[in-house]
């Protein structure tokens, strides 16, 4: 019989997810701060002849439960939680900007339960440049502040976010996935962001990992992406030019030749 690898929506409490193709090992794709499951299309698509691929609503993100207190502790407990309803032990965290920071704190309170990672722009911690967190959160909440709703400023933030290339079927799928946050969603993961510090245990994380950033992302610059190779006794660094901080969706076939490469090598 053959493998069907046509995606499927679970609208589940507490969490949520579309999931494509029912064999292999599980590739656990985790959004960024402003994304939900549908960013990860390309990838479903890629992977699912050869893996079981799920790609989740965080918590308070799309159809997910909230949680009463959002931190990278509690979203690591969520998704080991979710492994267990997925009847899984073991998963590949693949994981974009904030998801990757969520990858970095599963890789490190939970270990037991990564087989690997791949962490696509993110940073080791918040603020390497100096940047304020409280002026931070204050900016990206402004919008909020007045009433808007993410689906309001979806596509400005992601043009201002991505390289001068991302336009078609990719740019609307990101702006779909960031539409589908809400506000009190939003301004929660925003809070939790700026807490991200993992410099002093990345030493910590032997998972095999890859480490992806886009040649022009100027939110987690490849300096950052530096930053977590020099530390991890077991990642490899990849830049991919022309991408911004949003690679799957920006250059989904060199992301996706990259990530298969590594798989392969495990």
């Amino acid at each position: 019989m053959k493998n069907d690898t046509s995606a499927k929506d679970f609208d589940s409490i507490p969490i949520s997810w579309r999931e494509a193709g029912n064999e292999g090992e599980l590739l656990l794709f985790l959004h960024g701060l402003g994304g939900s499951r549908d960013a990860w299309e390309p990838q479903l698509k890629a992977f699912s002849n050869s893996y079981r691929c799920v790609a989740w609503d965080m918590p308070g993100y799309g159809s997910s439960e909230s949680l009463n207190d959002l931190t990278f502790k509690s979203i690591v407990d969520s998704i080991t939680s979710f492994l267990d309803t997925l009847q899984v032990e073991k998963a590949h965290l693949i994981g974009l900007s904030f998801g990757g920071m969520q990858a970095l704190h599963a890789a490190i309170l939970a270990p037991e339960r990564v087989s690997s990672l791949v962490i696509a722009d993110s940073s080791p911690s918040f603020g390497l440049d100096g940047t304020d967190p409280e002026a931070w959160i204050e900016q990206r909440l402004k919008q909020i502040k007045i009433g808007k709703e993410p689906k309001d400023f979806a596509e400005e933030v992601l043009r201002s976010i991505s390289g001068p290339d991302f336009e078609g079927i990719e740019l609307e799928n990101a702006i779909h996935a960031f539409s589908r946050i809400t506000p009190e969603a939003f301004e929660a993961s925003c809070r939790c962001l700026t807490t991200h510090d993992v410099l002093s245990e990345l030493k910590l994380i032997d998972s095999p990992a890859l480490i992806i950033v886009g040649e022009l992302d100027e939110e987690t610059p490849p300096s950052y992406a530096h930053a977590l190779v020099e530390k991890m006794p077991n990642a490899t660094f990849l830049q991919i030019e022309g991408s911004g901080h949003l690679t799957p969706s920006e250059k989904p076939h060199e992301f996706n030749s990259a990530v298969a490469s590594f798989l392969l090598s495990l």
